[in-house]
This record gives C-alpha cells, structure tokens and sequence, in this order.
C-alpha cells in the first residue's frame, strides 16, 4: 500500500471522486466530511497525510490545522481552498499548512503534491534528486561529492525545489514558502537566488538541475527529463 490519507471535504462528489482517484494510485483512504470528524480522525487513526479542505461544517480547515499542530501532531497536511487571494494561501500555511492547492485544481497535481508531501515525511533524513543529496536535519548539501556551502535563504530554496522535484513552482508559491510574502511579478530577488544556486551547484561542470518554466516560475528536473 502507498500509504494511508486521511480525506475531510465536505463535498460529497469531490469527496467520491478523490476516494476513486487516491484508490486508484493504491492509497487507504479514510473519508470524513466536516472538521470536527476530521479532528477525530487524524487524533485516533495512524495517517500519513491529510487532504484538509478549508470550508466544512462544524470545523473550518483552518481551525482544524491549528489544533493538530498545537496537539503535536506532525502529519503533512495539504490544504485545499476555493479562496484565491494570497493572503488566505498564506493563512493556510501559518496554521501549519505544509502546501496548499487552490480549486479547481488537476487531478494531476493533487496526485503529484501528494507523492511530493509523502516522500517529505519519509526523507527526514536525506533526499537524492539525480547526484544531488540533502540532509535536511543537518542543512547539509552536496552535489556529487563536493559539498555545498549555502546561505540560509540558498538552502531554504534548494530543499523546496527537491521536495518538489518534477513540480514546476510558481515564482508566487516560492515567495511565498521562503519569503513569507510575495514581492510581485517586478520583483527580480527568487532570480537572483536561483543564478546563486546554479552557479553552485553547477560549479563541477554538472548538467543543470534547476530549470526554468518561462513565465510560470522553476522545477527541479535534468534538462532530458
């Protein structure tokens, strides 16, 4: 089995039609429809992540988030949300969001932040993406085997594009997550620090790991991929 997910959206066709689809891709799902079931849920039932929608009866998402954080529990918790304004993205992450998805969103990219949010849980202790290896706890980073010396802000934005590797992040999403504020489309900071990260970890003549999506923002993927 890929893992358990625990699933509170109170929409009863979006609810169904994420149970087929999680099923399909060999998840134990585990369904509730408002925040107060949700809260029982995730307290009582061993999950390895929680698609938690914002608006639910009984408990709003973002009540709920902030309880099981303030109860110590670490599960990752993908937050999905009909608001759009960057202020409510932003609210979702300080109550202890690990990632949001605004709706309607592609089946495709719930599936791909959803294996993105589990390898995360399960690589506390390194990640590999081709020659690159991270060791989070550490804030160590090499590529190859030659050790990277980063800035804090430099570490922050590798281990965010490893974490989600294969997903293209928009230069928004990326402010946001590192910054805590999106500075706007004039804004030229996230390219500065993406020409720091390449020149380090290109430095040995290795292929590109950080590409560029134009006009949407960056991945983390070869170049033949």
């Amino acid at each position: 089995m890929a893992g358990t997910i625990l699933l509170a959206e109170d929409d009863r066709a979006t609810n169904e039609a994420l149970q087929r689809a999680l099923g399909l891709e060999g998840y134990q799902v585990h369904a509730v429809a408002d925040g107060a079931a949700a809260l029982d849920a995730a307290a009582s039932d061993e999950v390895d992540l929680i698609l938690l929608d914002v608006m639910m009866p009984k408990r709003d998402g973002l009540s709920v988030c902030r309880e099981l954080r303030r109860n110590g529990i670490r599960t990752p918790i993908l937050m999905l949300t009909a608001r759009t304004e960057v202020s409510d993205r932003v609210s979702g992450l300080d109550a202890g969001a690990d990632d949001y998805l605004p709706k309607p969103f592609a089946l495709e990219e719930l599936l791909a932040r959803v294996r993105a949010l589990l390898r995360r849980s399960s690589d506390d202790e390194a990640m590999v993406v081709e020659d690159l290896r991270i060791d989070p706890p550490a804030r160590r980073a090499w590529r190859g085997d030659t050790e990277l010396e980063l800035t804090k802000t430099e570490f922050d934005l590798l281990e965010l594009l490893a974490r989600n590797a294969g997903i293209v992040l928009t230069h928004s999403t990326i402010y946001e997550r590192i910054w805590d504020y999106d500075f706007g489309p004039e804004s030229k900071s996230l390219a500065v620090y993406i020409g720091y990260l390449r020149r380090k970890t290109e430095a040995g003549g290795q292929p590109r790991l950080i590409q560029t999506v134009r006009g949407v923002g960056y991945t983390m993927r070869r170049t033949d991929q």
